[in-house]
């Protein structure tokens, strides 16, 4: 049992129209199915489960959501990615992660940065799942400021000559493909972006991290030695690249809040199942005690809550359309929701929620990624009140 449920209403903002609905139940079912019983050992392994990333193109076929149907998508909308990414990370975060930085990070950017010739030589790949993607943006000394980043390109004759090192890059040591941002001046204000693959002469993965979560995902560096790259890579014109980030960026701060949806509605539905069918205390079920209902009704209140702002944001998305204070709002509310309602779902199983029977204890640190990733919430913060001076001063 779970405290979603998929009927549909005269208007239902989680679910608007019957694809919707028939693409969460296709994506709930198999993730309940296959995902649930291979989180767990990935985890303790830190171990990518590429056969089974393989298989969400090849059988449940959700690469490509945001792609047009014309070009070999689904032609859906941002929302349909964040319904993908709320019932999957309910189960296995980590490996949801792998596949936000496939579909969002290289798929939905490559796409919508590219041309036909270069779509003609990728798309089909990344969309059967042949090939494995991901976006090389953050760096050793640079994170939220993405404009020191140091990684730079040359042109020389038909090829860009890049150097340079890429740091906690999601999927680096099993992708094929990756959207590469550079400067073509280390002191430019202004990045250049190209499409690049791991067979390249000088590309190279540095070390694997050791995470505290998010462990069935690889997270590697991007090594970049004198690396050749055809002219015909560049995505978009030279130092033209900023327009292309911060589009990705809503989607993807969307979908990061996704997971947080997933992750916290898990640990409700657990809470829920082990205070009402399970656990007693002095004869009585733990749902009786007042202090384990205040933990229980403020965490599903506070997923609620999140859940209603993250699909409204998402409602209102595409490729034309622009809302960075409403994505930056939805991965700030969220992210910290999920991390408030996973410490509860702990706290309110006790010894068993601190022990690795029950997956809340990974799910916790699972959590706090999301507060990090496509943007750390202080810079969530700092960019809502940009986005409100903005309009408080027209």
């Amino acid at each position: 049992m779970s405290i979603v449920t998929t009927k549909k209403s005269s208007y239902d903002l989680f679910n608007p129209t019957e694809d919707h609905l028939s693409l969460r139940q296709s994506v709930a079912s198999f993730a309940e199915r296959e995902l649930d019983d291979q989180a767990k050992e990935n985890d303790e392994t830190e171990s990518f489960n590429e056969i089974l990333f393989k298989r969400l193109g090849s059988e449940l076929g959700i690469f490509g959501i945001t792609v047009p149907e014309e070009d070999g998508g689904h032609g859906l909308d941002p929302l349909a990615s964040v319904i993908i990414h709320e019932e999957m990370s309910r189960f296995d975060p980590g490996f949801t992660l792998s596949y936000l930085a496939h579909e969002v990070l290289f798929v939905n950017n490559f796409f919508y940065s590219s041309n036909p010739s270069q779509r003609s030589r990728y798309l089909s790949k990344v969309i059967t799942g042949e090939w494995i993607g991901g976006m090389g943006m953050t760096e050793p000394g640079a994170g939220t400021d993405v404009l020191g980043m140091a990684t730079h390109a040359v042109k020389k004759g038909d090829r860009y000559i890049i150097n340079g090192v890429k740091q906690y890059i999601t999927n680096g040591s099993v992708g094929q493909v990756f959207v590469l941002y550079t400067k073509l001046e280390k002191n430019a204000k202004k990045m250049t972006s190209f499409v690049i693959e791991s067979s390249y002469k000088g590309f190279s993965v540095g070390k694997k991290e050791e995470k505290m979560g998010m462990r069935s995902s690889p997270t590697t560096q991007l090594v970049f030695e004198d690396m050749e790259v055809p002219e015909e890579n560049l995505l978009g014109e030279e130092n033209g690249a900023i327009t292309h980030m911060m589009r990705n960026l809503e989607i993807e701060r969307v979908t990061l809040a996704a997971q947080s949806l997933g992750i916290a509605r898990r640990c409700v539905d657990i809470m829920c199942d082990y205070t009402v069918r399970h656990r007693e205390a002095f004869g009585k079920k733990l749902m009786e005690f007042g202090q384990i209902q205040r933990l229980v009704a403020e965490s599903y209140a506070d997923y609620q809550a999140a859940r209603a702002l993250v699909y409204q944001v998402a409602s209102e998305l595409g490729p034309d359309v622009r809302n960075s204070l409403g994505a930056a709002s939805a991965k700030l509310v969220a992210t910290q929701m999920a991390e408030r309602v996973s410490r509860n779902a702990i706290q309110v199983l006790g010894g068993y929620g601190y022990c690795r029977e029950y997956p809340v204890e990974r799910l916790h640190r699972d959590a706090i990624l999301l507060s990090i990733g496509g943007g750390t919430n202080e810079a969530m913060q700092k960019n809502i009140a940009s986005d409100l001076k903005k309009l408080w001063s027209e």
